[in-house]
């Protein structure tokens, strides 16, 4: 999902099984949904699970639906992005999911079906 100038980053958001909001940044949307949804992984088939990569927030939660993406960020725009949106109320987060800075819908439909939709 990176754009032609080199810009990569995403921001997104995911509103989980107790209707709560998480808010990250990634470089490929996919990967991030898989370790977020913490899908375990062999180890050299030696039969130890590897550790989970996503993060703490989804220690019991559950990941339902990709809800919110802004494409078009470097890493340094993506991380300001992020945590600006993490400083929002609630209400401002919802509102912000119904704008048009909410790409969601560019996404491929490869990618959604992967994603479940």
């Amino acid at each position: 999902m990176s754009n032609q100038n080199g810009n990569g980053w995403l921001v997104y958001m995911i509103r989980c099984d107790d209707d709560s909001l998480y808010t990250g940044i990634t470089t490929d949307i996919a990967r991030r949904w898989q370790e977020h949804g913490g899908n375990d992984q062999q180890l050299g088939g030696r039969g130890k699970v590897a550790k989970k990569s996503g993060a703490k927030f989804f220690r019991g939660r559950k990941p339902l639906q990709l809800a919110y993406i802004e494409c078009g960020h470097d890493r340094g725009s993506a991380m300001r992005r992020e945590a600006a949106i993490k400083r929002l109320p609630r209400a401002a987060k919802l509102i912000l999911l119904k704008t048009i800075f909410n790409e969601l819908h560019t996404l491929d439909r490869a990618l959604l079906s992967m994603l479940g939709y």
